[in-house]
């Protein structure tokens, strides 16, 4: 089995966290050896700072959480996003355009991604509590097509996150092409390993500590 600590995206993404808050993400990063951190677009500088010695991605978030406004600002927040020290960009999916089945607008708008993010990892979150099994297999699709490296299930703000369906699916659409992160609502080990066995490449959750530690307990 996989070293689940070292496919974390330690999260962070609570609107109050102040600068305190994410000097001790970065520290339990380093404590923990998870994979990345992941903090709002403001935060990336001070953290890619506080890593700058460690090999702990910095992970941002764009469009988020709701993803409606235009990919032209997207686009926008992602290249501020790379200038400050992002290694990966995390962005929510245009929702209202799926739910609208203008799937022509979705598809520029992760060519536009894509093309902007260039050589660093673009996630697209594509808010699966929200979506239909048709939209799933829609959005997916897309995703393979502009050869996007995840398809990430969820922000966390939704009403329900990641399940081990939703990654089955995705999963048999992507076969390998496209990894999938797991995200919303993962709180203990099984859970994150059971989204790993169903076919999740990374691990996105706030309760990162919490998780090692319910393992650690269990095995004691």
């Amino acid at each position: 089995m996989v070293n689940i600590s070292s496919i974390i995206d330690h999260t962070l993404l609570s609107p109050t966290a102040c600068f305190l808050d994410f000097k001790k993400l970065c520290e339990q990063a380093v404590e923990n050896g998870f994979y990345s951190v992941c903090v709002p677009p403001y935060m990336v500088e001070s953290c890619k700072k506080a890593l700058l010695k460690t090999d702990i991605k910095v992970c941002t978030v764009i469009g988020f959480p709701f993803g409606y406004n235009h990919y032209l600002t997207k686009i926008v927040e992602a290249k501020e996003a790379i200038l400050f020290g992002a290694d990966e960009i995390d962005a929510v999916v245009n929702i209202s355009a799926i739910k609208s089945k203008d799937f022509k607008f979705v598809n520029k708008e992760i060519e536009c991604l894509r093309k902007t993010t260039n050589n660093k990892i673009l996630k697209i979150i594509v808010e699966t509590a929200y979506l239909t099994k048709e939209e799933k297999i829609e959005i997916a699709k897309i995703i393979l097509n502009n050869k996007v490296d995840f398809i990430k299930t969820s922000t966390g703000f939704a009403p329900a996150g990641a399940n081990v369906d939703d990654i089955i699916l995705f999963k048999s659409i992507l076969k390998n092409n496209v990894k999938i992160k797991a995200s919303g609502g993962i709180s203990t080990y099984k859970q994150a390993e059971d989204m790993i066995k169903a076919g999740a490449s990374r691990i996105g959750t706030s309760k990162s500590i919490d998780l090692i530690k319910n393992n650690e307990k269990n095995n004691n």
